[in-house]
């Protein structure tokens, strides 16, 4: 992608010239603000890829343990099960696919390699990377039967051509533009529209009508914030549902670990957590916007609504899942329990969630989607 700085050194190239679209928008030019940004975002990092991939084979871990678990004892509260193990092989398997999907090109034929030549490398690397986590934790490696290698052969279908094809549509802003000094500034007209934060978080009136300040500036006229844009709606409540997963595996693993001492070697947590952590954490990063932007608000004095709205929300599901028998989790046998839906024993957990989550928030931020055709 060519940047505009340029276009007065060496003739316009043919996409620029009148009557066609610039690189951005189809259809529309990238404005002199977009251009900057449009020229530095590239392809995510590679530690944020491994973590991605980390997080969705987890996701698929659960899925299909809890379909497989429901299918043999049908159970309302759609138990799964993964562990860490397995996060950080497919963080490695996924990883190496990445590369092989993107020799795609270079084959002659899209059908040999979409339905046997990519198929036929995911499912052996899954099957290699499964054989190693049983000899990892003491177990017996055995053949694959026809069923399982069904299904990997249908995960890795939906992995070429549908997961891959949208995940390096995303693109990573490494940087962002830097503040001009105040007297560089512009001066807004009285009545201009007001600045644009994620979600349509605006910006204290005061700092959008040139006039002089009369409050707390808070860090988006700074020059500081968040960019305008990142990932839609949609894409951030997929990404905290997975996430939500991660976490709660993550976190009975190793409760089971030290709480046990048996050597337990799988995490376990339910369907309904995604639906739970995906709408809590949509819901937080919202709170995050209006009170760290707007109101300029710092992280101690933001807690005490994270923490409170975090209790009510898993509060309200565990009563709401508990009519219906899906309930996954009981802390009566916790101190400072209440109906045994919550617990101030794990508010330690749910402080260091919320700081954590704004700091995902802030790399979310310079997420984009791109399609492409």
């Amino acid at each position: 992608m060519e940047r505009r700085e340029g276009a007065s050194r060496r003739p316009a190239a043919p996409r620029e010239r009148r009557g066609e679209p610039a690189p951005g928008q189809p259809g529309e030019p990238l404005s002199t603000a977009e251009a900057p940004a449009a020229a530095a975002a590239a392809a995510l990092p590679a530690w944020m890829r491994l973590y991605f991939y980390g997080m969705h084979g987890i996701t698929l871990d659960v899925l299909v343990s809890s379909l497989r678990r429901f299918a043999r004892s049908p159970d309302l509260r759609m138990l799964g099960f993964s562990s860490p193990y397995r996060c950080l092989l497919h963080s490695l398997t996924h990883f190496a696919l990445e590369k092989v999907y993107l020799q795609g090109r270079l084959c002659p034929s899209a059908f040999v390699f979409n339905f046997l030549l990519y198929p036929s490398a995911h499912v052996g690397l899954q099957t290699l990377a499964s054989q190693a986590l049983l000899l990892g934790v003491g177990g017996r490696p055995g053949g694959a039967g026809a069923l399982d290698l069904a299904l990997q052969y249908v995960l890795a279908l939906y992995h070429g051509q549908v997961f891959l094809k949208r995940f390096l549509c995303l693109q990573y802003q490494g940087r962002q533009p830097q503040p001009q000094p105040q007297s560089q500034q512009p001066r807004r007209r009285r009545g201009s529209s007001p600045a644009v934060l994620p979600s349509g978080v605006q910006a204290p009136a005061a700092a959008v009508t040139g006039d002089r300040q009369q409050g707390p500036v808070s860090r988006l006229d700074a020059g500081v914030g968040p960019p305008s844009q990142g990932l839609p709606d949609v894409l951030r409540f997929l990404f905290f549902g997975m996430h939500g997963f991660l976490d709660e595996i993550f976190f009975t693993f190793f409760f089971n670990v030290l709480g046990q001492g048996d050597g337990a070697s799988s995490g376990h947590t339910s369907l309904w957590s995604f639906l739970m952590y995906g709408s809590c954490s949509f819901v937080v990063e919202k709170l995050y916007f209006h009170l760290h932007y707007s109101r300029g608000w710092g992280t101690w004095k933001r807690l005490p609504i994270y923490v409170i709205f975090i209790y009510t929300w898993e509060f309200s599901w565990g009563l709401g899942l508990r009519t219906c028998g899906a309930c996954s989790w009981d802390y009566s046998h916790y101190p400072l329990n209440f109906m045994g839906l919550i617990t101030l024993m794990y508010l330690p957990g749910w402080i260091f969630l919320s700081v954590y989550q704004d700091l995902l928030s802030n790399v979310l931020w310079r997420v984009q989607y791109v399609p492409t055709n």
